[in-house]
């Protein structure tokens, strides 16, 4: 049984968040048959508000955790998915305290719970914390960054926190053994992607009245790159759906590097097609700097290493790509 819960949040933030979540019902669980109609909510999500996506799809990742481990959430609770260990930081389960600071928390402020992912004796574990608890402390001034500000993302401090047995869920180093560990990394690139899609949106607007050549230009390119993408997103939703029991890992590292680039892809063409004053009298340079911040989740060349070490393993006949465990 979970620790007794307070009143859930109910923020400006949270109730943003609460009705972002109601919108067309819960989303089906990843590798349930439905995976492409989940990725494209969260894409939906993206392009209409990529900051409130990043909220919503921690929630639903956690969600589709805690049902992975046969673990109930707590009925209302907003909840995000804490895991972050940047800089030598982040969270500790030492016996039965948990301890430390970790960075990157998103919803830090409005959110109800989190699943903490903190470094044990035995392997990682994962704790489900109420985040109004005792110990707790988000640490106001940890984001400089325009980009993404919108999404409450500062540190947070953990402090000699108890933390009953009933609230760890799952088994030591279970969090990223498990397929879906890398099937909720394809739901992040449905958000950036996304991302992408709102900044087209606004410059299609723009444009709609007139256009040079070498908008149009850029803009083909721009739709050839994202519409790419999202076919390959529901490529793989339909690999996962139709093997569930793997993980499916280099396929999903391909549709991240996909996801990624396309969207690098619209940061460098969006400005040119728009132009100075649209980057500064309307929300499109926002939009731009919080997918910049955002993309920034994929690990640029380590994450290319290990997609090129996998296709160069399946070349090898150790594994058909796609089909790494």
């Amino acid at each position: 049984m979970i620790s007794e819960r307070r009143t859930p949040a109910q923020g400006p933030g949270a109730q943003k968040l609460r009705a972002l979540l109601g919108t067309g019902g819960a989303l089906p669980a990843p590798g349930s048959g439905r995976t492409a109609q989940r990725w494209h909510r969260l894409l939906a999500w993206g392009r209409a508000d990529l900051p409130m996506a990043r909220l919503a799809e921690g929630h639903t990742d956690a969600m589709a955790i805690l049902q992975d481990a046969g673990a109930a959430a707590v009925p209302g609770a907003l909840y995000g998915v804490w895991a972050a260990r940047s800089g030598g930081t982040g969270a500790e389960l030492v016996g039965s305290t948990l301890r430390g600071t970790v960075r990157f928390c998103s919803g830090a402020h409005g959110l109800d719970r989190a699943l903490v992912v903190a470094a044990a004796a035995d392997g990682s574990r994962v704790v489900d914390l109420d985040l109004r608890a005792p110990g707790v402390r988000p640490v106001d001034g940890t984001w400089q960054s325009p980009g993404m500000r919108a999404s409450d993302t500062v540190d947070v401090e953990l402090t000699d926190i108890a933390v009953p047995a009933t609230d760890v869920v799952g088994e030591p180093g279970w969090y990223t053994e498990r397929p879906g560990f890398w099937w909720g990394g394809g739901g992040v690139a449905a958000v950036w992607l996304g991302g992408a899609l709102g900044v087209l949106d606004a410059l299609t607007a723009q444009l709609s009245s007139r256009a040079d050549p070498f908008q149009l230009a850029h803009l083909g390119a721009l739709h050839a790159s994202v519409e790419a993408t999202r076919a390959l997103l529901d490529a793989t939703a339909t690999l996962i759906d139709a093997d569930p029991g793997r993980a499916h890992r280099t396929a999903v590292w391909t549709l991240r590097t996909a996801a990624e680039r396309s969207c690098r892809d619209v940061l460098d063409l969006a400005p040119r097609v728009a132009g100075v004053a649209a980057l500064t009298r309307s929300s499109l340079g926002q939009q731009l700097a919080d997918l910049g911040l955002y993309i920034r989740q994929h690990h640029g060349e380590r994450d290319l290493a290990a997609l090129g070490e996998a296709v160069l393993d399946a070349g090898r006949g150790s594994a058909g790509a796609g089909d790494i465990r």
